[in-house]
């Protein structure tokens, strides 16, 4: 109570001035305006916190379904083929940051079946060391199938709807001429029978409908590869995947090329980057816009408050008490507005898997296709930093906008405002 008691006569009459007044309809109306300012700032807010959300979801969400597939580093020999691999692997392994290695060959084909043709990447592996590198190989059991000599292989869900294969069917795997052994590009190309073993989800489009794995034998095979392309690591981290990579490359042997997981989609994260900040700016418009309203607001109440500004200017008020006076109002509409929203953006943005499946069955509509977005629901992922930020660039727009009514107000002269009263 003591804090309440020693609080500036500013503080007290600013935060009155915020409430509707009982002399005139004017005065209630001033007070409305000011309610519709905290509305609006609160939906800028609660629209900034929620995009942000969305955002962060999106891009967790895509980056945790690509590296189910895609190795956090990948090494590769500048001769084409990693002769020995195994030793590769142990070299890699000492480094603390590698959990585990595996060795893989890659091959772009044709798969056919019936007339109906699909290009595909094509993946060979050791289905024991893949589960090590790979949560789709950790989760399927067909994997278990993929066994040297046996020719089997294993489609993404999307890719074997696509061929209308099932466990059990025949496909053939048409590969260029020629291979990575040399020779020429001219000629039939190369075909394979392999038997579908079943499929796995990645839950990435991308590579559901696109990638297939097989032994890693049988991959060497076809290729007429004497060794596998290169190995796929593990790491415990997997955003310090730049750094272990940079001490592989002086700590391991040979004349290697090392790929890390940022390096392969460098493009989409830069684009998801410059979205996400792009969002930040728009919608910050939006809440310069609500806060901004403040200033037909504060004119409006300056004016009504001419009077009252002339009687404290009488009875000693500086004009810089004036003109705080205002700043507190406009500031605490801001600030009220900034809470209000959020508390909106936070209840929304922790709710998304609820209110938009609603949404979508209510009017019959669906807000992402999987084939454009690689996901089909929209996730969310709220992080108190964007919400500081928020509600920091609100209450600081708020701020700036209560200072030219502000100053104007505490210009008045105390004989002309009194002269029309």
């Amino acid at each position: 109570m003591s804090i309440i008691k020693d609080m500036p006569y500013e503080w007290w009459v600013g935060l009155r001035y915020t409430r509707a007044g009982k002399r005139s309809g004017r005065n209630r109306f001033i007070s409305f305006i000011s309610w519709i300012s905290v509305a609006g700032i609160a939906l800028g807010v609660a629209a900034l916190i929620v995009v942000l959300s969305v955002m962060n979801g999106f891009q967790k969400e895509v980056t945790d379904r690509m590296l189910s597939v895609v190795a956090h580093i990948e090494v590769f020999d500048a001769r084409g083929v990693l002769p020995d691999w195994r030793r590769s692997a142990s070299e890699a392994l000492r480094n603390p940051g590698v959990r585990a290695a595996a060795p893989f060959v890659d091959m772009q084909g044709m798969l056919v079946v019936e007339g109906t043709m699909k290009p595909a990447l094509v993946r060979g592996v050791l289905p024991a060391e893949e589960a090590k590198v790979s949560k789709v190989a950790q989760h399927s059991t067909a994997f278990a199938a993929l066994q040297p000599g046996s020719f089997n292989i294993v489609l993404g869900n999307e890719l074997a709807e696509a061929l209308g294969v099932k466990a059990g069917d025949r496909l053939t795997m048409l590969l260029a001429p020629g291979g990575a052994q040399g020779g020429q590009l001219a000629g039939a190309p190369r075909s394979r029978t392999f038997t579908v073993a079943g499929t796995f989800k990645a839950g990435h489009f991308q590579f559901d409908s696109s990638l297939a794995f097989v032994s890693l034998e049988d991959a060497m095979a076809v290729q007429g590869l004497p060794a596998p392309s290169g190995l796929r690591l593990h790491l415990a981290d997997l955003y310090a995947a730049p750094q272990v990579a940079a001490e592989l490359q002086h700590s391991m042997s040979g004349e290697l090329i090392m790929r890390d997981w940022s390096q392969v989609n460098a493009i989409w994260f830069a684009a998801v980057g410059s979205q996400k900040r792009m969002m930040f700016i728009i919608i910050t418009m939006i809440v310069a816009v609500a806060a901004f309203n403040l200033v037909s607001t504060l004119v409006m109440a300056v004016r009504d408050k001419q009077a009252d500004i002339a009687i404290l200017r009488t009875l000693g008020a500086s004009p810089r008490s004036i003109m705080k006076i205002f700043v507190v109002q406009g500031t605490l509409v801001g600030v009220l507005g900034t809470l209000l929203g959020v508390g909106l953006g936070v209840l929304v943005a922790l709710n998304v898997d609820v209110i938009v499946p609603f949404i979508e069955r209510v009017f019959g509509l669906h807000f992402l296709s999987k084939d454009i977005y690689f996901i089909s629901e929209i996730p969310s992922q709220l992080r108190w930093a964007d919400v500081g930020w928020s509600g920091g660039v609100s209450i600081l727009l708020a701020f700036v906008a209560t200072l030219y009514p502000s100053w104007s107000a505490s210009r008045l002269h105390p004989a002309d405002a009194l002269r029309y009263e």
